[in-house]
């Protein structure tokens, strides 16, 4: 599983013009899935997210994490973040997962998340969304969970 993280000031997710998601201070994550991926990759990612030191302490520093401060969580189905981008000029997804193994991960890590944090909203899978965020820093970060088999 990837996901791109990005500290925000504020986040929302719109469909159809209706706002789905939104938070004030805290992570905006955009998340794909990839096929190898299980649960297992989930969970660890989730947590990766919820305890990633980027916010600042006392001190300026970037020592407290997104459950330190009690910001909230913005969680966002993105697939195109699984794409290979090594070669020529259109992306490949064929390490992406197929649309039915994304949608039940997505799922799984949607209902993980509302169950472990409270402060949770989310993007809905396969639909037309749009996103937008004021980055605050800029702050972003790719976080990567993978079987240690593959």
């Amino acid at each position: 599983m990837i996901s791109v993280i990005q500290r925000v000031t504020q986040a929302k997710v719109t469909v159809d013009g209706i706002d789905i998601g939104i938070i004030g201070p805290g992570i905006m994550a955009l998340l794909a899935v990839e096929k190898a991926d299980t649960p297992k990759q989930a969970d660890r990612l989730l947590e990766r997210i919820l305890n990633y030191r980027i916010f600042a302490d006392a001190d300026d520093k970037m020592n407290l994490s997104l459950r330190d401060i009690g910001g909230g969580l913005l969680l966002v189905p993105q697939f195109t973040l699984a794409a290979d981008t090594d070669s020529g000029n259109r992306p490949s997804f064929a390490s992406a997962a197929p649309p039915e193994l994304g949608r039940e991960l997505f799922e799984y890590a949607r209902q993980r998340a509302a169950a472990i944090y409270p402060h949770c909203q989310f993007g809905r899978f396969g639909a037309d969304m749009q996103v937008s965020l004021v980055n605050d820093g800029p702050v972003t970060f790719t976080l990567r969970c993978q079987d240690k088999a593959r």
